[in-house]
Parts: C-alpha cells; structure tokens; sequence
C-alpha cells in the first residue's frame, strides 16, 4: 500500500466526520425549533455511511496487485431524516400552539446528540493521528533513501 492510500483513507475519514459534525450541529441548534420553513416540526438528521468500493476481499487483493493502491475508505451513503414523533409541551400562550395549548417541538435529545458529538470529534482526531503517522514513515522513508 502506498502513501497516498493512507492519505486518502483518512481524509476520508476526516470528511465524513466533518459532515457528521455539521448535521449533529444543526440538530442541536433546532432543538427548541417549533416550525421549519414548510411548517412542519424539525426532524433530526442522521448520516449514513459505507465502505468505498464495497467488493469481495479477491477484488480488493487483485486491486492492490494490480495498481498498487488499495481502494478504501469511508463515504457518505445518504442523510436521512429521522422519522420520530415530535415532543409535545403545553403552552397555550405560544403562537404555534394546537387548540389543545400544546407546542410541538422536534424529538431531539442534546445528551444523545452531545455523545454523538464526542464520538465524531474523537473519530475525526483518530484520522488526524493515522495521517500524521502515514506523513511520519513517509518522511522516513525519505531520510533513509537520502543517508545512502
């Protein structure tokens, strides 16, 4: 496997954590949102995602033999908004209150959301630490090609 691979195996890494952080931010910030643009009632955002290049282990291995380059890394599938029921609060001196007095607010739980949040930034360092050792042997690499 090459340098490269490496590289590109972790900024991949780094992208899809960065798109979890924005969408775990965006949940949060809609948290006590009563209306969207459409009039609905906000639902949390979730990111899926999958392995590049999903094939068999031959194909991986005849890849590698082939190019030299191991096709891997993370890629967003899709992001889908979670199908829940929204809280229901009673307020009947809010504006977007039902005849009953109750608000409808999204079922976003910030303790979730923070413990998710945490994960994402811990995954993201994660990639951080594996480019920097890829970065690390390949300067190495270099020296010891330069004291010959």
């Amino acid at each position: 496997m090459d340098y490269y691979s490496a590289f590109e195996i972790s900024a991949s890494g780094m992208s899809l954590e960065r798109v979890r952080l924005d969408i775990l931010a965006q949940n949060l910030a809609n948290a006590n949102t009563t209306r969207t643009e459409d009039g609905g009632v906000y639902q949390p955002l979730r990111v899926i995602s999958q392995a590049k290049n999903t094939t068999s282990f031959h194909t991986h291995m005849s890849q590698l033999v082939q190019n030299g380059r191991y096709p891997g890394g993370v890629e967003i599938a899709d992001i889908i908004a979670q199908k829940v029921e929204p809280r229901l609060i009673f307020e009947p001196e809010h504006p977007h209150a039902n005849n009953d007095g109750f608000v409808s607010y999204p079922n976003i739980n910030p303790v979730s959301e923070m413990v998710t949040l945490i994960e994402a930034v811990r995954s993201y360092e994660a990639n951080v630490r594996a480019l920097n050792a890829a970065k690390s042997m390949a300067l190495s690499a270099l020296e010891i090609g330069k004291q010959q």
